[in-house]
């Protein structure tokens, strides 16, 4: 069907169908809590709407489905929509399967027209109320529904307070609302050159097409985008009949959460507006008070809002994001939701309601997004701080540093440039999504903790400070003002989203402090992942880092990385320029000790683990100056420095390449110069046996990259064993090495079972497996065209990141079967950037590895992500 009524058992409602907000509206009228009567129109019929873009035109039988639910809605309240002597209102509200908070629109009291208002105000005996509703609708649906910037409406309020000296619209009487209304209703016609339009059936066809087209609005996009989200699900709309929360003193709306979203605490945490519609919560326009002040005004309901958040939360195994009205002293339910929370947050509720035996670990495990995980490893600043220039509300937890924007668009110009940008805003709104996700934190004059700044911030783990009330902008002068400071564009504050506080300059930052509940909660995915994580390290420091975050092992040392530090490069020079084989052995006989000290200091770190070494990857050309800084040289030099600088600008040319990644790299300098893998090899050896010595256990194993054939493989074998047998003669350390292949070329996954019968293992480094699969220069697609692929949507995620299952995977899949046909004992693991991202570890445990590896700081997140990919495997 096209709409969906409230129908069946309570907790059956079909997300997929009613969107969020409509199945929790027909699971909590089913279960005779107080939800205002309504109907849902389907995500399907949004999806047929724009597939078949209409234009503003709805299909005929589904406005004559709508129609007479309608009626039926009539017939239950008694009451005609839009009657001017006494009006049924509704809300027309977008509710997708997946929670996409503030990204698509809702118009609220739909129905009023001039008629209708005078009817409200006789009916209820209360004309500021009617008028300041129909003010309401006014404004909502100009700017949703006929597009008109929503500034325009607020100049007009706010101009009309100052001239009745009045604080706020909270506090306009009815002649003043009138006025109010006038002014709209002139604006509109100015600006579109039509009336308003004050039929209520045609507000109703005009609303639902608008929250239809808003699933395709630009920061709905951009929000699907950032969570991948599938642009295919469309958005139900719920019409529901009105309650009012502007109705008089007694009367209020507000949202809250079952436990604290940010920090996790057990108990209702929430906010409040007294005489305000939730659209003013949500939008940050006001500062609300806690929900604790309802406790005083109204102990009832306050007690039955604590019934309602004990009962859903039993029911759903979740904290819940409720939204509420209290209409003269009677509660109202208009949304319950999993509720969004911080990643501290994500943890401490997990583990807490797996302890109040609400839910297994399994699903505890499986509570918590592996991304959002991330957030507990970001900076926090650390030492002594400075005095803050001002506080607000604390939203979202983290440090941010950067340099004050107030405009999103530029705050996105200027993330691009390589700046590290924090957002000034007086309150954000849905359009502002690009620039919240491209700063590094953000601070609103306005809102509390439930606005539209807090819940975006909180989901993507951003800071978030709101309600400063000292901060005040002029953007158009390009300052702020907090407190007695002044603030201009491009200068730098400091957030503490975990306190409110703001402080001016950079404040230094350091590593979290992780609570016991993060390391309980790896521990339960531990015990239920099949892959091994490891993790990629180049030096000590970061092995020991890895270690202590839960690595297993290593599964990616890059030795290019060492040759890198300033004190080796001449040396590296010198092998590289070398004209004879002498003279690139005098070189290779320098590096052997500094090779065998940094293995054996990782060994060291790693002891009793794994760890998969590389040997040297990257054209040699790398490790030179680049031309560009040669030439600049040479137009200055002369004498002997410039007849030097002749000879390396030669040099430097002949081993430059057109195409280095397909070029002189990996083992294919083993054929052409083996001496340099023998040093590795030789020094990887030794560092192995000064740790056997000590009384360690090294367990390297040596890795050859970009293996595409057999032979090559043989090659490489070969040249190992040589130098073992040359060792083990030297010292008597005879060590027991696994030997593989990093497979990074598409004939390396097609050779796969002929390149198993030499390699013990197989690495994939997806990062130029996915390089060479598509036909991508990594640096260039994502400087010049990868973009437009994700944007026009050719691309569902950048292959970089996520792992291309159809082309990328496909190539694994091959190289899984074919290699462990030729050996069953076979190890894979992968070594590329997407061994840290939960959907391509989601994709690895279907293809079969025993092992992922990332960077140190993702290891806990690809240790949940193992256990949530076992789980869902089965």
């Amino acid at each position: 069907a096209a709409v969906e009524a409230a129908a069946g058992a309570w907790g059956d409602a079909d997300r997929a169908l009613l969107g969020g907000k409509g199945a929790g509206l027909a699971d909590m009228s089913r279960a005779g809590l107080p939800v205002p009567p309504g109907f849902t129109i389907s995500t399907e019929a949004c999806r047929a709407y724009l597939h078949g873009q209409r234009d503003g035109r709805l299909d005929p039988a589904l406005w004559q489905e709508t129609v007479e639910h309608l009626h039926a809605l009539e017939a239950r309240e008694g009451r005609r929509l839009g009657d001017p002597r006494d009006p049924l209102l509704v809300s027309v509200r977008s509710g997708a399967a997946i929670s996409m908070p503030g990204m698509m629109d809702t118009v609220l009291n739909l129905g009023l027209h001039d008629a209708a208002a005078e009817g409200l105000a006789e009916a209820t005996g209360d004309a500021r109320f009617a008028l300041d509703s129909y003010r309401r609708f006014l404004q909502m649906f100009a700017n949703v529904v006929l597009g008109m910037p929503h500034g325009d409406f607020e100049r007009i309020l706010e101009d009309e307070a100052r001239r009745a000296g009045r604080a706020g619209d909270g506090e306009l009487g009815p002649d003043e609302l009138r006025r109010v209304i006038a002014a709209y209703k002139a604006h509109v016609r100015a600006r579109l050159g039509r009336d308003f339009p004050q039929n209520p059936l045609d507000q109703l066809r005009m609303a639902v097409v608008a929250v239809f087209q808003s699933w395709q609005n630009d920061r709905a996009i951009v929000y699907r985008r950032l969570n991948r989200i599938p642009d295919d699900l469309g958005t139900a709309v719920t019409v529901q009949r009105m309650v009012f929360g502007n109705r008089g003193p007694a009367s209020g709306t507000g949202v809250l959460f079952t436990r604290d979203p940010a920090t996790g605490a057990p108990g209702m945490v929430g906010e409040y507006l007294p005489r305000a519609q939730g659209e003013d919560v949500v939008a940050g326009l006001r500062t609300p008070q806690p929900i604790a002040t309802l406790r005083q005004a109204q102990p009832t309901v306050y007690a039955d809002l604590e019934q309602v958040c004990a009962r859903l939360e039993a029911h759903y195994g979740d904290v819940q994001d409720i939204e509420f009205t209290v209409e003269e002293r009677r509660l109202f339910l208009l949304q319950t939701r999993t509720a969004k929370r911080t990643a501290r947050a994500a943890v401490r509720i997990a583990h807490d309601l797996c302890a109040e035996g609400k839910i297994d670990r399994a699903a505890a495990v499986g509570r918590v997004d592996p991304v959002q995980l991330a957030q507990l490893l970001h900076p926090t600043f650390t030492g002594d701080l400075p005095p803050a220039v001002a506080t607000g509300l604390a939203a979202s937890p983290g440090a941010a540093v950067g340099e004050v924007c107030f405009d999103p668009d530029q705050a996105e110009a200027l993330v691009r440039s390589g700046h590290r940008v924090v957002l000034l805003r007086t309150e954000t709104a849905p359009d502002d999504i690009h620039g919240i996700a491209a700063a590094q934190g953000v601070l609103t004059a306005r809102g509390g903790m439930t606005c539209h700044a807090a819940i975006v911030t909180r989901g993507m783990g951003k800071p978030c400070i709101v309600g400063c009330e000292a901060l005040r902008i002029d953007e158009a002068a390009g300052l702020a003002r907090i407190g007695e400071h002044e603030v201009r564009a491009g200068e730098v504050l400091s957030l503490d989203g975990a306190t409110g506080a703001v402080y001016l300059g950079s404040v230094a930052v350091g590593e979290p402090e992780l609570g016991a509940e993060f390391e309980t909660l790896l521990g339960w995915a531990d015990a239920i992942r099949r892959m091994g994580v490891r993790a990629n390290a180049d030096t000590p420091q970061d092995a020991r880092h890895a270690r202590a975050l839960g690595a297993e092992g290593i599964g990616l040392v890059r030795t290019e990385h060492m040759f890198m530090a300033p004190e080796r490069l001449p040396v590296v020079h010198r092998m590289v320029l070398a004209e004879t084989d002498a003279e690139r052995a005098a070189a290779l006989a320098d590096l052997l000790p500094m090779q065998e000290e940094d293995f054996h200091g990782i060994f060291q770190a790693m002891d009793g683990l794994p760890v998969t070494i590389r040997l040297l990857d990257p054209p040699l050309h790398e490790f030179l100056p680049k031309i560009e800084v040669l030439l600049a040289r040479r137009a200055t030099a002369t004498g002997p420095e410039l007849a030097e600088v002749e000879e390396l600008l030669r040099k430097t040319r002949a081993l430059t390449e057109v195409n280095p990644m397909l070029g002189h790299r990996g083992s294919r300098l083993a054929v052409t110069w083996p001496a340099i893998y023998e040093m590795q090899c030789r020094a990887i050896i030794r560092a192995a046996a000064r740790r056997a010595a000590e009384g360690g256990d090294a367990r390297p194993e040596i890795m050859f990259p970009l293996i595409g054939m057999a032979s090559e493989m043989a090659a490489m074998k070969a040249l190992y064993q040589r130098v073992a047998a040359e060792e083990a003669a030297r010292s008597g350390f005879v060590l027991q090495c696994p030997i593989g292949a990093t497979i990074e070329v598409p004939r390396g996954c097609l050779a796969a079972g002929a390149v198993a019968e030499h390699a013990e293992f197989f690495s994939y480094g997806t990062n130029d497996l996915t390089q060479t699969t598509f036909g991508f220069s990594r640096d260039d697609a994502e400087a010049k065209f990868l973009h437009a692929y994700l944007q026009q949507g050719l691309l569902g995620s950048n292959p970089f990141e996520t792992l291309d299952r159809e082309g990328v995977g496909e190539l694994i899949a091959i190289g899984n079967r074919r290699g462990r046909a030729a050996r069953p004992t076979l190890k894979i693991g992968v070594c590329g950037e997407q061994g840290g991202d939960p959907a391509s570890i989601a994709m690895f445990q279907e293809l079969g590895l025993d092992y992922v590896s990332c960077s140190p700081p993702r290891v806990p997140v690809a240790r949940l992500a193992a256990a949530q990919a076992a789980l869902r495997a089965g």
